[in-house]
């Protein structure tokens, strides 16, 4: 395979690979998960790494903001949707550092881990569900 022609995907790529990374999981989970806006940008605004105290956007590769379903009310009307964003330099940025999964299974990872916190998983949560796989 010749590289030399080949570009780094773009955001719309990474939309649609993270379309088809939703679209590929369990009815179950997509149903639970169904109101959450996916959103790809190139990185992290400077006010999201302030608030969570990083001071390099490569070590953010995504991010959940929203209110957990667990902490929902039916008083929670006209609140803003849930978004899961997936920052795309610091994803291929661990992708090209790891060398060892295809960019596919590691925007469904980002993303699956984001939606955890949609359910209400914390990251010791998600990560311990990682180990038992």
């Amino acid at each position: 395979m010749t590289w030399s022609a080949r570009l780094a995907p773009s955001l719309d790529d990474f939309a649609v690979l993270a379309k088809q990374a939703f679209d590929a999981l369990p009815d179950g989970f997509r149903k639970l998960s169904g109101d959450v806006v996916i959103r790809v940008d190139d990185f992290p605004s400077e006010d999201v790494l302030d608030s969570l105290g990083i001071e390099d956007a490569f070590e953010l590769t995504g991010l959940y903001q929203g209110v957990d379903l667990g902490r929902r009310s039916v008083l929670d009307y006209g609140t803003e949707p849930s978004r899961v964003f997936l920052y795309r330099r610091p994803i291929l940025d661990e992708w090209a550092e790891r060398g060892d999964v295809s960019l596919g299974d590691l925007i469904t990872h980002v993303l699956v881990h984001e939606i955890g916190h949609h359910f209400g998983l914390s990251d010791d949560d998600i990560h311990r569900i990682e180990d038992e796989e």
